[in-house]
């Protein structure tokens, strides 16, 4: 398998980038996240997977090895492909993905464009383990996310809000600041709402 790529950027875009390697041009499909990780210099190294089926080989490239082993490991979930892994990657960070298992947070998996509630959940059924062990999530880390989720919820009922009508927003606002203390969740939400 080819691990990693290392030339020219040619062309970036925020679906796929262009590197040429020695005379050849490798056309990467990347995310949203990769995307922003690029550098614009000429000289750039991207990690790969290469995906080969039956009608075509297609190369992805990834900013970081972190990145690669959650797209390799959403490959790996039955109902999970290549497209939808990497929208995933798109729509959060590798480290907000591996939070979001970690914590058996379904809405948020769920919330990414593709992802019905039974692919959420099988993907949280057969990553957790996965994700928890090797890279070191503690349960008191993983608890203490939910915990402060769930006290914005409630802080924002007492208000008056639905939880139906703010828990996207509270867990949208979590995932672009994930050390947001409770004060400041529940200030940007009211300034929102």
């Amino acid at each position: 398998m080819i691990t990693h790529i290392r030339g020219k950027l040619v062309e970036k875009n925020p679906t796929f980038a262009i590197i040429e390697c020695n005379g050849i041009g490798y056309f990467l499909h990347i995310s949203l996240h990769t995307y922003s990780k690029i550098p614009d210099s000429e000289a750039i190294r991207l990690y790969t997977y290469l995906s080969i089926k039956e009608d075509a080989h297609t190369l992805f490239g990834f900013s970081g090895k972190i990145e690669r082993e959650i797209f390799k490991l959403l490959i790996s979930v039955s109902g999970v492909g290549t497209s939808i892994a990497r929208t995933m990657l798109s729509s959060m960070t590798p480290e907000q993905i591996q939070h979001a298992i970690a914590s058996e947070d379904v809405a948020t998996i769920q919330s990414v464009k593709g992802i019905g509630a039974k692919t959420a959940q099988r993907v949280i059924i057969d990553l957790r383990d996965k994700i928890v062990k090797p890279y070191q999530l503690s349960e008191d880390s993983v608890a203490s996310g939910n915990t402060i989720k769930e006290e914005a919820l409630s802080a924002l009922e007492v208000l008056g809000f639905s939880r139906k009508q703010v828990e996207k927003l509270v867990q949208k606002i979590i995932q672009e600041t994930p050390d947001i203390t409770l004060e400041d969740i529940i200030k940007n939400a009211l300034k929102i709402l």
